[in-house]
């Protein structure tokens, strides 16, 4: 991956340094283990450990593009430099993706741990971003049309619970990742015994993987993959939305601007929601991985190496890009600038055609059929739409609901008084305290901002262009 979707902890990672490295510590443990078995000198895997080298990383790949033309022989010859006449016992009995794959699996358990630390901390922002804003009424949309209230809390809250998922999905890849393998060139422990392969194993933090044959069966790097773009999709979910609620003609949200920063080259006044994009247009890349990745299951026999070079592109590429995507979003959410004001002037914009199914339950109650029901609130949403009047209006020339009926129709409280109940079974902090009530909203008495406490359905208004945490927009 290119540096600029790059962290200096995946970097160091996937750097030649960290594979050499890795594939020195697996010789090392399998040295140590034949030991242990009989198979070479105890003294021979001790010197091995004191004094075996990996050395210049350049004169290893230098070899393997002048000479070699395979990278874990120009490996062995470097290090074998530095273990002396004991560099024989080096690689006895292994063959090269023994070491090539169960490093491999090392450097994707590590991986997945970094993406899961930026995982867990933006999990924790929307933990707090859902909490404080569980009371700030907008609008809900289906088809990007206005459907009926929600609260942004409520949106934030769905976004959480899905982020705990890739949490879960997360931890899943991990664990399906976490073998290796000491079994030979075709599974078969020809040359090494077992007991080899567990102890490698055991010193790695892995399983043995049950059965294998030249090579880890790539159905797991598969499911590792595909994990990472599901989450990806989270990702990008989560940003598409940011991206919709920032638009000019919505301004509901917008990601941190931070001061010096430029929206555009010609245009002064533009304040583009550029990390959102960048995280949408990257989980695209991510699902490209994980269909190579699908891609490299089925092999000839048992083994050959077309997913080889693949995996020297996707592997990396993708952890790196997911780890990046993850810790940008989190710092869009840790700053999100959240506007009430605006939330409840597009909610109003309508003049409460959002409470249109409370109005047909009501007509309903009273005792009309549901086809007639519907025709009437139909016909008086369609005027509205149109220009010819208020739907509230409209609804109570109509003469089929008292005043009062109409009026509770229109209470945003009474809609979402479940939404601490939602809250409840997220596991997520008890709702702050009710804000103060303050005059009716514009053009009607409906409260779009203030609902009630769990288990009642109290009505509460709050003056307009005041959130419920007393401020005009959140940061």
């Amino acid at each position: 991956m290119i540096p600029r979707y790059t962290s200096p902890e995946m970097a160091a990672l996937w750097s030649a340094e960290t594979k050499f490295a890795t594939w020195l510590e697996i010789e090392l443990l399998a040295a140590e283990g034949q030991a242990r078995v009989g198979l070479i000198p105890e003294a021979a895997a001790r010197r091995l450990r004191e004094r075996s080298r990996v050395g210049s990383v350049a004169r290893i790949e230098d070899l393997e593009e002048r000479e070699t033309r395979h990278d874990v022989v120009a490996f062995l010859r470097v290090v074998g430099e530095s273990a002396g006449e004991d560099a024989r016992y080096l690689h006895r009995g292994l063959g090269s993706s023994d070491v090539v794959d169960t490093a491999l699996s090392v450097l994707m358990v590590r991986a997945a741990d970094l993406i899961a630390g930026q995982l867990a901390r933006l999990h924790g922002a929307l933990a707090a971003l859902a909490t404080r804003h569980r009371r700030t009424v907008m609008a809900g949309r289906t088809h990007g049309i206005q459907a009926e209230p929600i609260t942004f809390g409520l949106k934030a809250a769905l976004w959480y619970a899905e982020v705990g998922r890739g949490l879960d999905r997360l931890r899943r890849a991990r664990e399906v990742i976490a073998v290796g393998k000491i079994s030979g060139e075709v599974g078969t422990y020809a040359h090494t015994p077992p007991e080899v392969e567990a102890y490698v194993c055991a010193g790695l933090g892995l399983r043995p993987a049950p059965v294998s044959s030249q090579i880890i069966q790539r159905d797991r790097h598969a499911e590792y993959l595909t994990h990472l773009a599901v989450v990806a999709g989270t990702l990008e979910k989560i940003a598409t939305e940011i991206r919709t609620l920032q638009r000019t003609e919505l301004g509901e949200v917008e990601e941190p601007f931070r001061e010096g920063q430029t929206g555009s080259s010609a245009m002064p006044h533009k304040r583009n929601p550029i990390i959102s994009e960048r995280v949408a247009g990257l989980a695209r890349v991510m699902r490209a991985d994980a269909l190579a990745a699908l891609e490299n299951i089925a092999l000839w026999g048992e083994r050959d190496i077309t997913h080889s070079s693949v995996e020297r592109v996707i592997v990396p590429d993708a952890t790196s890009l997911l780890e990046y995507m993850t810790r940008k979003l989190a710092e869009v959410i840790e700053g999100l600038r959240v506007s009430p004001d605006r939330m409840r002037e597009n909610l109003e914009r309508t003049g409460g055609l959002v409470f249109s199914h409370r109005v047909l339950l009501a007509l309903i109650a009273r005792g009309l059929g549901r086809e007639e029901a519907y025709r009437l609130v139909q016909s008086a949403a369609t005027r509205a739409l149109e220009g010819r009047g208020r739907f509230r209006d409209l609804i109570r020339e109509s003469g089929a609901l008292p005043d009062a009926e109409l009026e509770a129709c229109f209470d945003a409280a009474a809609a979402l008084r479940h939404v601490d109940a939602i809250f409840t079974r997220l596991g997520l902090s008890e709702a702050p305290a009710e804000p103060p009530s303050g005059t009716p909203n514009q053009g009607g008495t409906h409260s779009t901002q203030g609902l009630p406490a769990a288990g009642g359905a109290q009505k509460g208004t709050i003056p307009r262009g005041v959130s419920p945490r007393g401020g005009k927009a959140d940061a």
